[in-house]
């Protein structure tokens, strides 16, 4: 299939739900046909702030860092846009539930052009920042939740990293990215269904990671304790069979 094409292509998942076996090929189209592009800023970090303000601003430092793929406005810890400049925000600037950020610079080949999907933003005013690209879906045929693991797939990871230009900094552009082709289920309900199973592993992943920190932070004091302080000799916790040796 051509760059320019959005010919249907016969691609089947090796894996499927069964409910979904016989419902046919998944489709193929360029992003560009499916997204649209949507104005970003490129304020710096001392142009935001922690503390107050009515819009909020993803950086792409963020989206490297510190954000989920399926993004909850509540969830998240973002910055504010100074109240200066938040006159100049254009009304079609605004971050939509649905629609996907993605970092256009980085040092990593790993993480050029990762993304997030706006999965709720709770009535709040978000924009999108420094070195992001901003989509909007064009219609409503990328369900909701859908898009963030659409995005992270391996196909479409490989496309973007193959695209990206530069030395030490690598960038891609709003035209290449309109090129790489996204391959998804027609129907609304298996997209659903792939994003619930996806996102309940997530669930299970960060559950894990609490359970690790607290065990780190359980042996850190633990090793404050079994060894002496410092201008001591003698640990303040230690082993019963060991507390008069």
């Amino acid at each position: 299939m051509s760059g320019k094409s959005d010919k249907k292509k016969s691609l089947v998942p090796r894996l499927r739900f069964p409910e979904f076996r016989e419902a046919g090929a998944w489709e193929v189209k360029r992003l560009g046909g499916i997204y649209r592009f949507k104005p970003t800023n490129s304020w710096s970090r001392d142009q935001l702030n922690y503390d107050s303000g009515t819009i909020k601003n993803i950086h792409y430092g963020d989206i490297h860092k510190e954000l989920n793929s399926t993004f909850r406005i509540d969830d998240e810890v973002v910055p504010y846009v100074n109240d200066t400049l938040a006159d100049s925000v254009k009304e079609g600037a605004f971050c939509e539930e649905g629609d996907i950020v993605l970092a256009d610079a980085s040092e990593d080949v790993d993480d050029i052009g990762k993304a997030i999907e706006i999965v709720n933003i709770g009535g709040q005013r978000l924009v999108s920042g420094l070195h992001t690209i901003l989509v909007s879906r064009i219609d409503h045929r990328i369900v909701v939740g859908f898009g963030a693991y659409l995005h992270a797939s391996s196909g479409v990871r490989k496309q973007i990293q193959q695209r990206a230009q530069g030395a030490k900094i690598l960038g891609i552009s709003k035209a290449q990215l309109a090129e790489v082709k996204l391959a998804y289920p027609t129907e609304a309900r298996e997209q659903q269904k792939i994003a619930h199973c996806l996102s309940s592993l997530d669930e299970v992943i960060w559950l894990q990671a609490k359970k690790v920190q607290a065990l780190k932070q359980h042996k850190k004091g633990l090793m404050q304790q079994l060894f002496p302080a410092e201008g001591e000799t003698t640990p303040r916790l230690r082993f019963p069979e060991f507390r008069e040796a």
